[in-house]
């Protein structure tokens, strides 16, 4: 095998030719025909036991060749590549066999490298940062919150029901005096008030004690399914048991039970004040830091090979189906949901695929620009933490995660620290409304 020649032919592409030698591809042909032979009958011989020059006859000479240049093509790519000093991103493409045969195999293809990109200025970039202000709602929405949690479930058995109570029923529906389709259901419970059954259906179970049965009177609203729509109907309805929410008082010994810190309802209130302020404070810094990274991708001048962009969109599909997993589904059941199919989807991804191409790209040359780096006792203290976080020995950790990932990960964070420190955040735009 012999590299015949490797040209740049633009920024980003190499155009490889290479020979593989009659010696190589002949031994590659007589392994291939030694695996395969057992598959393959011809007529005057039992299967398998053909020799390989009648195949070659009655099926063609070349009948070896295809398998036979998968064989030997990954050895010779490596032979090939191995003196491009620049980085390849792609896998080779647009293959052109010059010649093939017995004598061997003459054939060029294309890689793409990794680009030299240019960055327009930086230091400076915007985006919108909202001002934290915890409101009165936040922290009435936050205290009945705690409220709900810390209620206690009464059964009402010497009242009618009210509404605000949830009503355990059996219920049966009929139109015409005929039973219809989804209209029965055992042991629900419904909220009364709520609003989630037919208009009327609620209010017409108030009243009513533990064990009654009777029958509500409703019309079905003219928007609901066809059959339905605008039919008075009659539900037979038993009911099995009343509940109460039960919520506590807001006071002190509230603020009390609920905290260990809080003595009264106001220290309360200022604890969960703070605690808002927190939590908003640190998605504002997330959403900012997120704005002005992706903004580093308009800084990028360069074109963008395609072999890393289809990178970074199998890699959103990893992770788009590792996802789906912890939710019990596969990307099988999530297309045939949204009527995609994995081509559509990687076509969506493709975009925000460029645009983390490009911030990638970016963060590198910035991290050279400014002589950001990293020590190996910064590797070892994340090391560290890692070993401490899932309770293995540092050694054991150091088995399983490389230094150099960790290096790779500390330099795009330091070096997006740095990118995020020199940025300067904007007040929203006020709408004129």
């Amino acid at each position: 095998m012999a590299l015949i020649s490797a040209e740049k032919i633009s920024g980003i592409q190499y155009e490889i030719k290479l020979n593989i030698d009659g010696e190589t591809f002949g031994a590659a042909i007589n392994k291939v025909y030694n695996r395969e032979k057992g598959k393959i009958q011809i007529p005057g011989f039992r299967k398998g036991k053909a020799p390989k020059h009648f195949i070659e006859q009655y099926y063609g000479e070349n009948v070896f060749y295809e398998d036979a240049l998968d064989e030997v093509f990954p050895e010779a790519y490596k032979d090939a590549v191995k003196d491009i000093k620049e980085t390849i991103v792609s896998s080779p493409f647009d293959f052109d066999i010059d010649s093939i045969g017995k004598e061997g195999v003459e054939l060029s293809f294309k890689v793409e490298v990794k680009p030299e990109i240019e960055l327009k200025e930086y230091k400076g970039l915007t985006a919108e940062k909202a001002e934290v202000e915890v409101t009165e709602e936040d922290i009435e929405h936050e205290l009945e919150h705690m409220r709900q949690h810390h209620a206690r479930i009464i059964d009402i058995d010497d009242r009618a029901a009210a509404i605000g109570d949830t009503a355990n029923i059996d219920f049966e529906g009929f139109v015409d005096g005929i039973a219809f389709d989804g209209g029965k259901g055992e042991g629900y419970d419904l909220e009364l008030g709520s609003g989630s059954f037919i208009p009327g259906f609620e209010e017409q179970v108030v009243g009513h004690n533990v064990g009654e049965e009777f029958d509500i009177d409703v019309t079905f609203p003219a928007e609901y399914k066809e059959d339905l729509a605008n039919k008075d109907a009659v539900f037979k309805i038993k009911l099995n048991s009343i509940k109460f929410t039960e919520l506590p008082e807001l006071d002190d010994e509230f603020a009390k039970d609920v905290s260990e810190d809080a003595d009264t309802l106001d220290e309360l209130k200022k604890s969960i004040a703070e605690e808002i302020k927190t939590r908003k404070s640190e998605s504002a810094d997330r959403s900012f830091r997120n704005d002005i990274i992706t903004k580093l991708a308009d800084c990028v001048e360069a074109e963008i090979p395609n072999g890393m962009i289809d990178s970074a969109v199998e890699e959103q599909i990893a992770n788009f189906k590792s996802s789906l997993a912890q939710q019990g589904l596969s990307v099988e059941m999530y297309m045939q949901y949204t009527g995609m199919d994995l081509e559509s989807m990687k076509a969506s991804m493709r975009p925000s695929a460029e645009t983390s191409v490009k911030v990638d790209l970016a963060l590198e040359k910035i991290a050279e620009l400014e002589n950001i780096t990293v020590s190996d006792e910064e590797i070892d203290a994340e090391l560290s933490k890692a070993a401490e976080m899932y309770g293995m020995e540092l050694e054991k950790i150091k088995e399983i995660i490389p230094a150099e990932y960790v290096k790779i990960d500390l330099l795009n964070r330091k070096t997006t620290d740095f990118v995020v420190e020199n940025a300067v955040a904007e007040a929203p735009a006020v709408s004129e409304e």
